[in-house]
This record gives structure tokens, C-alpha cells and sequence, in this order.
């Protein structure tokens, strides 16, 4: 969650700019800059970036799981070999 105090006006920051640098690595929270008042970017630690993308790929990952186990237990399912072999087909991959 963005705290009232991470959002800036641009004009600050590019003012400020050492300033925030050391405030966003030492807080690993992100700043919002605004341009006339309105939100337009997002300045983020470049680590605390990354361990964001990797949450958002694990979550995305078991939503697929879970939706796999659903269509599974709902009878959606056929056998590897034919998948496999629809797969060769589609993309041209030789045995």
C-alpha cells in the first residue's frame, strides 16, 4: 500500500533526487510522482521490484494450478499422449 507521504510532485524529486534515492532504498517502499497534480510513475528499489515480480509469478502460478485441479476433478481432461501429440503438431516439433 502507497503511503500519502510516497507521493511527490516530480519537480521535487528531480530537486531531491539523493534524497529520495537513499529514502526508497532504505524504506524498499515505492515513491509515486505526480505531474500537475495527477499520478503518473512509479519509482521503486530495482531488489524490492524484482521480489514483487516474483510474487506476482508465484501467485500466477497457483492460480493456473488451481485451475488445473479444478478442470482435473470436473472431468476435463484427456490423455498425455494426445496432448503431446496435438502440441507436436501445432508448433512442428519432430519426434
Amino acid at each position: 500500500m502507497i503511503n500519502i507521504e510516497d507521493i511527490q510532485s516530480l519537480t521535487d524529486f528531480k530537486r531531491n533526487t539523493a534524497r529520495y534515492l537513499k529514502k526508497i532504498k532504505r524504506s524498499k517502499s515505492p515513491v509515486v510522482l505526480t505531474i500537475n497534480g495527477k499520478a503518473e510513475l512509479v519509482v521503486q528499489d530495482a531488489k524490492a521490484y524484482q521480489e514483487m515480480l516474483d510474487r506476482v509469478e508465484r501467485a500466477e502460478t497457483v492460480a493456473a494450478l488451481r485451475k488445473g485441479i479444478e478442470e482435473f476433478e470436473g472431468g476435463e481432461f484427456r490423455p498425455a499422449r494426445e496432448a503431446l501429440e496435438e502440441f507436436r503438431r501445432k508448433h512442428g516439433v519432430s519426434r
